[in-house]
């Protein structure tokens, strides 16, 4: 009986080579908005990209799994074939049958059972095995609010594929649009009521700091 994890590289599976080189393409050419500090941190993302494709990393096919948000996965990727960052929504759907969505919680925090879940695409546990960076997606189910949360020395950005979302109530995020939280910056993210939103995420940080990360929240005390 095979064993349920499969170990190959990225020369073995195409597919997620197109997608991480999608993900270095969105580092190298969304703007920065003229900050250093954002630019610095899409410089670090593309150059882990980098060096994993270089490095033919290992790939370790998780098994499919789904949770109820994921019935808003087709719409989301529809709706991001039609936008601005169409070939990266063309990558994800070619690897959408190998993803496993996840909640990142030992205890679902109420409410977001059925509107939010997150498919890590790159990471200590894979499948791009890597221990330098996080890369992966998260889908929100229309009107679903994300708690407030920080991520304690980790910068993460986050770049909206579809749908439209807030962070802190302070703009909307569209298509092409890319959110930057520096570590332990409290955000809270609402989405809009009519789609559900897609993003893709890249946490970078020191290799002890993302050494089996989740994609959790970790609320700050007052």
């Amino acid at each position: 009986m095979e064993n349920s994890l499969t170990t190959q590289t990225l020369r073995d599976i195409p597919d997620w080579r197109y997608l991480l080189q999608e993900y270095e393409e969105l580092y190298r050419y969304l703007p920065a908005g003229g900050s250093d500090r954002i630019r610095s941190h899409q410089r670090k993302v593309r150059e882990a990209i980098g060096r994993l494709m270089r490095n033919n990393a290992v790939v370790q096919l998780q098994p499919r799994a789904e949770k109820p948000v994921t019935a808003h996965l087709r719409r989301a990727l529809d709706e991001g074939r039609q936008g601005v960052l169409a070939p990266v929504v063309r990558a994800l759907d070619a690897i959408d049958s190998q993803l496993s969505w996840q909640y990142g919680y030992e205890k679902v925090p109420k409410g977001l059972a059925n509107s939010y879940a997150y498919a890590e695409l790159a990471g200590q546990n894979g499948p791009v095995v890597s221990d330098e960076i996080i890369l992966g997606v998260v889908l929100f189910a229309p009107a679903c609010t994300y708690p407030a949360h920080a991520h304690k020395g980790i910068t993460e950005s986050y770049v909206c594929l579809s749908g439209a979302v807030s962070e802190n109530h302070q703009g909307v995020y569209v298509p092409g649009s890319m959110i930057f939280n520096p570590p332990d910056h409290l955000h809270r993210i609402t989405v809009g009521d009519r789609e559900p939103a897609l993003l893709a995420y890249a946490w970078i940080g020191d290799k002890a700091v993302l050494h089996e990360q989740k994609m959790v929240f970790t609320r700050l005390r007052k």
